[in-house]
């Protein structure tokens, strides 16, 4: 004779959800910490093209599928930090010994800062500079002005219209 149990699945459907719902919080988190410095993947295919109500199974799979976004998105945050780190030492020693870094530059991204600007290690004084071992670290003002770019961007157009016209 074959036993027959009935299960209740609304305390599983119940846990799932708080456990995706947990996982969305946590990834959302994740996203909201590493915009502008890294791109976090938060995309979990649909399990169906219609809405409708996902049995345990599909429940199950969506959540394992979040857990993994997330674990992904930790694993990015942690080496992005590390990189980080390593180029605030970097700056660290180049600002100590600005010759011992020929030419090297660190941007203020490179250090997870926003913003325009960077440090760059080159010659006092150009070539006699150089000649002279005289190095300095130099910080670049930030970003360059609007009436500038929109001078850049004039002539380049202008460049196109006479190659376009040319041709």
């Amino acid at each position: 004779m074959a036993l027959r149990v009935d299960v209740d699945e609304r305390l599983a459907r119940v846990e799932l959800r708080r456990q995706v719902g947990h996982l969305e919080r946590e990834l959302a988190a994740l996203i909201a910490k590493a915009f502008g410095r890294i791109e976090i993947d938060y995309r979990v295919a649909a399990v169906a093209a219609e809405p409708r109500v996902l049995d345990l199974g599909e429940l199950e799979q969506l959540r394992d599928d979040l857990a993994e976004r997330v674990a992904d998105g930790r694993l990015a945050l942690r080496e992005r930090a590390q990189v980080e780190a390593d180029n605030h030492e970097l700056l660290r020693r180049m600002l100590a010994s600005p010759a011992d870094f020929k030419w090297v530059q660190i941007s203020r991204d490179d250090l997870g800062l926003h913003g325009c600007g960077h440090w760059h290690s080159r010659p006092r004084l150009g070539p006699i500079g150089m000649l002279m071992g005289w190095w300095r670290v130099k910080v670049s003002s930030g970003c360059p002005l609007a009436g500038r770019l929109t001078a850049v961007e004039q002539e380049a157009q202008g460049q196109a219209n006479q190659a376009n016209g040319a041709g």
